[in-house]
């Protein structure tokens, strides 16, 4: 029974090392390597899969397997990955910022239903320190709805496509707080340990965290946290406001009707 048990775990362990290889930059959360190796082996127990999996975390700390790495919560790394995936995998992520700003838009009002009206902003209209969002969007509620707030929730966006500008990313995400309801930061998806830090600190500070990955050579956006509503400082949402008015006055009527 014990050599049973062992075979099935070296299979295990080598279907881990499979996975690893195929996956982009060598990176895969625990969640998605037990349901692959459900998959790839549907004769094995699922309690077994997780045993396995207890023991190769095991193994990866005490350093008596080095080819496998757990950088942060949740996941595993492949430590020698080929150079050549990888460049394949940060070239599939190439793609502009601004181009991104009209597609969050959309997938703000037509997927997360979190806007009723969103734009593509960007630039520098608020014309301060403290940033203009890349996309800005407002929620009104229904005048069917029996209850609803007199005046639109104010939704927020940062969006980089540089995966080195997290914590920059971060902060900008953070100050528009001072003028929205809802902020959401809006970052490639690499499966890594920045992102599980990422993750933990929008959670912290209440904002929505959205990942994406190039597909065809489009974005397909992914919800990892959802934006929590606090209220903003009412003197600044309508200094910004003003200024967005004056500025550019046709999005300032698509944005509220």
């Amino acid at each position: 029974m014990r050599k049973r048990r062992e075979s099935k775990r070296e299979v295990i362990f080598e279907t881990v090392r499979k996975l690893l290889k195929e996956a982009p930059g060598g990176v895969l959360r625990y969640s998605e390597l037990v349901r692959k190796i459900r998959e790839a082996h549907p004769d094995i127990k699922e309690s077994t899969i997780y045993g396995a999996l207890y023991n190769l975390i095991e193994k990866i700390k005490s350093g008596k397997i080095r080819d496998i790495d757990k950088p942060d919560k949740g996941i595993f790394k492949l430590v020698d990955i080929s150079s050549v995936q990888q460049s394949v995998v940060e070239e599939k992520q190439k793609i502009r910022e601004e181009d991104l700003y009209e597609l969050f838009a959309n997938y703000l009002v037509n997927e997360l239903e979190e806007c009723t009206n969103a734009i593509a902003l960007g630039g520098k209209i608020f014309e301060d320190k403290w940033g203009t969002p890349d996309v800005l969007g407002i929620y009104k509620f229904p005048d069917y709805e029996p209850i609803k707030l007199p005046i639109p929730e104010v939704v927020s966006a940062e969006i980089k496509a540089d995966s080195n500008q997290l914590i920059v990313a971060f902060g900008q995400a953070c100050a528009y707080k001072l003028f929205s309801h809802k902020v959401y930061l809006v970052v490639p998806n690499q499966q890594s340990g920045d992102i599980a830090r990422l993750e933990s600190l929008c959670i912290r500070f209440g904002l929505g965290l959205i990942l994406y990955e190039i597909i065809d050579n489009k974005p397909e956006f992914r919800i990892r946290a959802r934006a929590i509503k606090s209220e903003p400082d009412y003197f600044y949402l309508n200094q910004y406001l003003n200024k967005l008015k004056l500025k550019n006055h046709q999005s300032f009527k698509k944005l509220f009707g």
